[in-house]
């Protein structure tokens, strides 16, 4: 049976940039990867301007909720997203780290988040197209480059 990646992605408060690329990775590429969203300290709620941008190219988000990191997370996971989170991010060896800098939508106007959002749209294409679909995937549809671990 084929290895379904999982992918986590983590920024502090768990309420705009992990959530809009959780929703982009969910999207694009359904149950070919799995998808986690957590925070270091996170929020109440999602943030409404991250939520209408979303819903704009029809990625709907609403069903979401800020969730706090566990080691757990890190621990069943292939490849860890951050963006932001610095120190309270657990690093374990053998899994592959990306580090996302993006702006924090919060507070940011509709205008500037769909920007945020856009970016974060680009780099998950280029992830699905290196995880499912790339040709130096392995049999089992997963690629971890061995330079890019901690």
């Amino acid at each position: 049976m084929p290895h379904t990646p999982t992918v986590l992605f983590l920024c502090v408060h768990n309420a705009g940039r992990s959530q809009m690329a959780a929703g982009m990775l969910r999207a694009a590429a359904g149950e070919r990867i799995a998808v986690l969203s957590a925070g270091s300290e996170p929020a109440d709620q999602l943030n409404a301007a991250v939520v209408a941008a979303m819903a704009e190219v029809g990625v709907d988000i609403t069903d979401q909720h800020p969730t706090k990191l566990t080691d757990e997370m890190v621990r069943g996971v292939d490849v860890v997203v951050t963006m932001g989170c610095g120190d309270a991010c657990p690093v374990y060896p053998g899994k592959r780290y990306l580090d996302w800098e993006l702006p924090d939508p919060a507070g940011q106007s509709l205008e500037a988040v769909r920007a945020i959002r856009d970016d974060i749209r680009g780099r998950v294409d280029a992830l699905v197209d290196e995880l499912v679909r790339s040709p130096r995937a392995s049999a089992d549809g997963f690629w971890i480059s061995s330079t890019e671990t901690r």
